[in-house]
Formats: C-alpha cells, sequence, structure tokens
C-alpha cells in the first residue's frame, strides 16, 4: 500500500509561498474596528518542562513569545502565566485558556509557578462548560493523568482529561510522521491540497478518547518506529464542544522549529480562532467514523 500523499513541511519553497499570504493575518482596520480577543496562557510544568515554555533571564518562553506574535497578526491578546492561582480570581476577563502544562497542576513544580487549587482547576472547567475556549497544546494532555491501580485498570477519567477528549500514554523516538487530514477545519487549507502533513516531531501516544471527538489529523502510525506507535490510527488533533464551550487540542509542539513553522502557526491560528467563536466550523463527531480502533493500543494496523 502506497503512502498518502503528504506536504512535507519542511520545504523551503513552498514554505516561502505559503507565507506570503498568511490566512489569518487581520488587517489594521480589522484589528481598530474588534475589541481585542483575550487569551490567558499557562505553561506551568510539574516534572519535566519542555524548552518550549522554559523562561530564561525572566524573559518569556519561546512558545509564550511566538504565540504573542501570533496574536498579533490574529486580533488577540496573549496573557502569559505559570501561576495556577490565577484560576482563584476572576476569570471573565478571558475570552478562552490555552495550555501547554505537565503534570500534577495542584502541585508545584521546578518552574517555581505557584499550584492550581482544587477549587481553580473547578472553576477553569466551569468556565469551559458556560461558553468559553480552550486550546490545549502537546504535553497538556499529561496534566491530570489517569492512574493505574493495582489490578492494571485505570481510574475513572480525570474531569480535566474528560473536557480534553484524550490522554497522554507515552512517546517513542523523534521522527518524521504523517498526520492524516480527515477534515479540513479552519488553518487546514493553507497547508495546500495533499491528503497528509508530514512533521519531524516527538509524537505523543494518546489514549483514552472522547467518543464525540471531532478528528482533525491523524497519526498514522503504519511507518513508524517504536513499540508504543505499534497500534491503529489515531487522533492528534481534534475539536469538541464542553457544554457550551469549545475546545481544541493538537499534540503538536514539543520542538522549537514547529513553533516557527508556518503550517503549525496556520493549525494553530485555525483551532484558536474556532475556540475564541470567531471562526464557525462544524464540529460533529467523526471519531468513530475515522479512528475507530483507536482506544486500542496493542496490534500494527492492518
Amino acid at each position: 500500500m502506497k503512502r498518502r500523499d503528504l506536504l512535507r513541511t519542511g520545504s523551503g519553497a513552498a514554505l516561502g509561498l505559503w507565507a506570503s499570504s498568511f490566512p489569518f493575518a487581520a488587517s489594521a482596520n480589522e484589528l481598530n474596528r474588534k475589541p481585542k480577543r483575550r487569551i490567558l496562557y499557562f505553561t506551568k510544568s510539574v516534572g519535566y518542562g519542555h524548552s518550549v515554555v522554559q523562561r530564561r533571564g525572566g524573559e518569556l518562553s519561546h512558545s509564550e513569545r511566538l504565540l504573542t506574535e501570533m496574536g498579533k497578526r490574529g486580533g488577540f491578546k496573549v496573557v502569559c502565566t505559570k501561576d495556577g492561582d490565577v484560576f482563584d480570581q476572576s476569570l471573565d476577563s478571558y475570552d478562552a485558556i490555552a495550555f501547554y502544562t505537565a503534570g500534577d497542576l495542584t502541585q508545584s513544580g521546578p518552574d517555581g509557578g505557584r499550584p492550581m487549587s482544587r477549587t481553580g482547576k473547578s472553576k477553569l472547567l466551569d468556565f469551559i462548560a458556560a461558553g468559553k475556549g480552550f486550546i490545549g497544546f502537546h504535553a497538556c494532555t499529561d496534566s491530570f493523568r489517569s492512574t493505574e491501580g493495582k489490578d492494571g485498570k485505570r481510574s475513572e477519567t480525570d474531569p480535566y482529561i474528560a473536557m480534553l477528549g484524550g490522554e497522554f500514554l507515552t512517546h517513542g523516538e523523534q521522527q518524521e510522521a504523517s498526520l492524516f487530514i480527515a477534515d479540513r477545519f479552519p488553518g487546514i487549507n493553507a497547508c495546500g491540497c495533499a491528503e497528509a502533513l508530514s512533521f519531524h516531531e516527538e509524537w505523543y501516544a494518546l489514549r483514552n478518547f472522547a467518543k464525540d471527538l471531532h478528528v482533525i489529523l491523524v497519526q498514522e502510525t503504519r511507518y513508524m518506529r517504536g513499540e508504543c506507535y505499534q497500534r491503529p490510527p489515531f487522533p492528534c488533533t481534534w475539536a469538541r464542544l464542553h457544554g457550551k464551550g469549545r475546545v481544541f487540542y493538537t499534540s503538536l509542539g514539543h520542538r522549537e522549529d514547529i513553533w516557527t513553522n508556518p503550517f503549525f502557526q496556520s493549525i494553530a491560528l485555525g483551532g484558536i480562532g474556532w475556540a475564541l467563536g470567531d471562526i464557525k466550523a462544524e464540529v460533529k463527531p467523526n471519531f468513530d467514523e475515522v479512528t475507530p480502533k483507536a482506544n486500542e493500543l496493542t496490534g500494527r494496523p492492518a
């Protein structure tokens, strides 16, 4: 069986052509006319701290700087923090929350960010369910993970994971892998007409998927190296509704060059625009149709 028609995102020529017409850039008149949306970007790490969220010399991290720059083009303001106690305060001034986090956020971590209280966690989930947006990048599926009992079974799914729609399991070595385009969601059309995208990245093996996911990009596992990928294809980028709120997640974002890649930025800005309610898209569940065996963790796909 032949590999799908891929768009390799490392192509300088393709990037140059695409970057000349950034699809979500707002004009100066539009930016002046509309009240600017506000996104709270939370990057607390408990345990492993990814390089893209590490601050050095008191400066914003790599991803914080780039998301802020993307906001200038997309017409939204980004407020960055590592302090979990922000969720004990009023969130009314924000239109969406973005997470690049790791570990149990109610605990202290090496980055010095203050822990999130359990009340703050509940307020976050209520904020989204009431109609606001959530944008998750890469490692946020590694927060509030399920625990394993002595019988090997997972505990009840954490409410945060239930909101997000999937959970980190493990990852293998960094490698080039393809992502099958399941839906031409906002931001995807700017990536060309290929059936799939290809990135060199650290790929998360995910589990515990919600059945109501609207799958946007599928992790194709057939040609991947590593035992954890010897399984049927599974969602790696999706959207779903949580109560009245809009949730967007992509597993992309480990490497610093991913954040500067305009194809990633297009995918991210499409998801952000939808999560903010500024871009319309149908998010009818397609999990059973597109990735029916995604929760099967063993066995290479046929």
